[in-house]
């Protein structure tokens, strides 16, 4: 009996995480689709079948979904890039990796990028640096990598390739729908290695 009553708050705490989940993942769609000012309590909730004010068990506000939506990305992308330059064996398999690795997530994530782009501005302040901070730390991470394979390149030099990278990824994928998966996906790696000054991708 112990027992099940002990399993109880967590299959309850399972399904509040998966509910959550599932807002964030519609907050995403609606939010790209029609901006943040567009979409109202009610519609997060319909999305996922709940009432509007059954949204506020998860979050506190709609600023607080865009909030969650944009800092958990940006701290899934630190944290991501960091496990990928811990895990390699030199900073050439590394760079290759960190591409991969952001390829992935533009393929993967388009509607939270549109997102960011319009709604950043959205936020508090407070969230917003956050936004920030995280994403200049992303960036150092790529930054640090490109330092170590050319080391008589200028910092701000490697801070712009790498920025400009970013950019690349972030933007093709909203653009690249006639084209199949797998080759969007070896053109973004081979642009951005290629944008980098780092090796040819290799299979």
């Amino acid at each position: 009996m112990a027992e099940q009553v002990d399993a109880m708050p967590t299959a309850r705490g399972r399904a509040k995480a998966e509910r959550r989940d599932a807002l964030l993942s519609s907050a995403a769609q609606l939010f790209a689709g029609r901006g943040f000012d567009g979409v109202s309590i009610e519609d997060l909730g319909s999305s996922v079948g709940v009432s509007g004010p059954a949204v506020y068990r998860h979050f506190p506000s709609k600023q607080a979904v865009l909030a969650a939506l944009l800092v958990g990305v940006s701290e899934g992308l630190l944290a991501g890039g960091r496990a990928v330059v811990s895990s390699t064996a030199d900073d050439a398999s590394a760079l290759t990796q960190l591409v991969r690795f952001h390829v992935d997530f533009a393929l993967r994530d388009p509607d939270v990028i549109r997102v960011q782009d319009r709604d950043l501005a959205a936020l508090a302040p407070q969230d917003r640096e956050s936004v920030r901070d995280l994403q200049r730390r992303y960036i150092d991470l790529w930054v640090d990598v490109l330092a170590r394979l050319s080391p008589s390149t200028d910092r701000a030099e490697l801070r712009l390739r790498a920025q400009a990278t970013f950019g690349l990824l972030n933007s093709t994928p909203h653009s690249a729908r006639s084209v199949s998966s797998a080759r969007t996906r070896a053109l973004l790696e081979e642009m951005a290695l290629a944008a980098l000054g780092g090796p040819a991708t290799q299979p």
